[in-house]
């Protein structure tokens, strides 16, 4: 039995990831960035040890319930305090490596659940 996923052409899918790059819908980008199954903000932060809470501030403006951190090649864990404006927004955060967090924004998307992944390519 062949099974077909059916997907909407209006989200925003990982497509691939390597070395310092991700595709959504088969576009490159070389940035970190944020995507959400309706946006994709080019841009965020500067880097992994350079997050800010300004940072996720702005990543909580987006109105996500669940974020996915993908921290690079390995899993790490911003400090607490940084997180504070989406603890307050009541946001899930969930850091991981970003193979795991393009992975898992995938079959978030596509259950519509309201996700952002987070992705910063160091």
């Amino acid at each position: 039995m062949k099974l077909h996923l059916h997907v909407s052409p209006d989200i925003n899918l990982l497509t691939s990831h390597g070395e310092r790059f991700v595709t959504i819908n088969h576009v490159r980008y070389d940035v970190h960035l944020i995507v959400t199954p309706e946006r994709i903000v080019p841009g965020w932060a500067t880097g992994f040890d350079a997050l800010t809470a300004d940072d996720f501030a702005a990543l909580a403006a987006l109105g996500p319930k669940i974020v996915l951190l993908g921290t690079g090649r390995h899993q790490r864990f911003p400090a607490p305090a940084l997180l504070r404006p989406l603890i307050e927004a009541g946001v899930s955060v969930e850091p991981m490596d970003l193979p795991a967090a393009c992975r898992t924004y995938n079959i978030l998307a596509l259950e519509n659940r309201p996700v952002a992944a987070a992705l910063l390519l160091d």
